[in-house]
């Protein structure tokens, strides 16, 4: 079972991500849990969002303990109850301009910086990081499929269609560099 845990602050789009994500993962015909926690209804606070994904039906209605991957939508929210449970073969996807280095004090976890916002930018999405990292997340893991997800990111997509999916492609492939170059097999 892979399971993700997805945190950013209203307004960014993790929420958004995790919907992504499972629609993508379900349309693979994998069994698929998903759902959100959010404070108060205001731009800013905190958002998280949580995804199981398997090959048999999810049994489990517990919070996830144990993350795979873990989206950092803002490295402020990086703190102790974010990376409870993570391991060493955690990925922690952290959307920062900064090297993975300056983040090592964390924890013993597979850390990947990317710059999302400055991908977002490029492709004229002004703040909306989502799209990146959901591409960054399939980069990272080599699932789902990229094509589905390029049909998923375009169809969610209220607008920008076509930013979006080019985001997501750079958040994709710039991720797959990186697993690679960290240590990830092809």
């Amino acid at each position: 079972m892979l399971q993700f845990v997805i945190q950013g602050r209203g307004g960014q789009g993790a929420q958004t991500a995790g919907e992504i994500l499972a629609n993508v993962f379900f349309r693979e015909e994998k069994y698929v849990q998903a759902y959100a926690t959010y404070g108060g209804a205001r731009r800013g606070t905190p958002v998280s969002s949580f995804i199981r994904v398997d090959e048999e039906p999810i049994r489990l209605r517990c919070d996830i303990e144990n993350p795979d991957v873990i989206v950092c939508f803002d490295p402020s929210l990086l703190n102790e109850v974010l990376l409870k449970g993570a391991t060493d073969n955690t990925w922690v996807l952290i959307n920062s301009a900064k090297l993975p280095e300056y983040f090592a004090g964390l924890g013993k976890f597979r850390i990947v910086t990317l710059d999302a916002m400055s991908i977002a930018q490029t492709n004229r999405l002004g703040r909306m990081v989502n799209t990146t990292l959901v591409g960054a997340v399939a980069g990272l893991l080599d699932k789902p499929a990229l094509d589905m997800l390029k049909k998923v990111v375009a169809e969610m997509s209220p607008a920008k269609k076509e930013e979006n999916v080019k985001s997501c492609i750079e958040g994709y492939s710039l991720a797959r560099e990186r697993r690679l170059s960290n240590g990830g097999s092809e």
